[in-house]
């Protein structure tokens, strides 16, 4: 695995792949305000410029899976967040986002990370327990259908 670190010029490309990656999620909760699904290019490409984001694209044998977006603040007292993680549909259930949750650990440090994820998503958050995450206890209501449970890993 290999994770290549994105700018503001490849917005339009990861707009395509969470376009993708999403969309049967956001079919299923109908999360239009918080689905990256619906992001827009120019909301990904503003934060593709803070300083403290960085996206990867995560390729495997020379194929791009998906990408991962890391919020690092470089701070002692500021945890590091995944936001989000997406693998294409066509490469999931391959153990793709273990590794590169590995990977981005490597790169930012293991320890001191955020994260949440859709709670009626058992297989989500089976990964991430998995990965040494675990909840906050906090739970945040996004629609009838819907509700995001958040993780910490220490």
């Amino acid at each position: 695995m290999k994770l290549t670190r994105l700018t503001a010029d490849d917005a339009e490309a990861i707009r395509a792949m969470q376009q993708e990656s999403f969309f049967p999620l956001y079919q299923k909760y109908r999360d239009a305000e918080t689905s990256p699904a619906c992001e827009s290019t120019e909301r990904i490409a503003a934060r593709l410029r803070q300083s403290f984001t960085y996206y990867y694209r995560i390729d495997v044998n020379g194929e791009t899976v998906g990408a991962v977006r890391v919020v690092d603040r470089k701070t002692e007292d500021a945890p590091k967040r995944i936001s989000p993680l997406f693998i294409l549909p066509r490469f999931q259930n391959r153990g793709y986002a273990q590794q590169a949750i590995r990977a981005v650990e490597r790169l930012h440090g293991a320890h001191g990370w955020e994260l949440d994820t859709i709670l009626q998503e058992k297989g989500n958050c089976y990964l991430y327990e998995k990965m040494g995450y675990r909840k906050t206890g906090r739970v945040e209501i996004i629609n009838e259908r819907m509700s995001l449970v958040f993780y910490r890993k220490d």
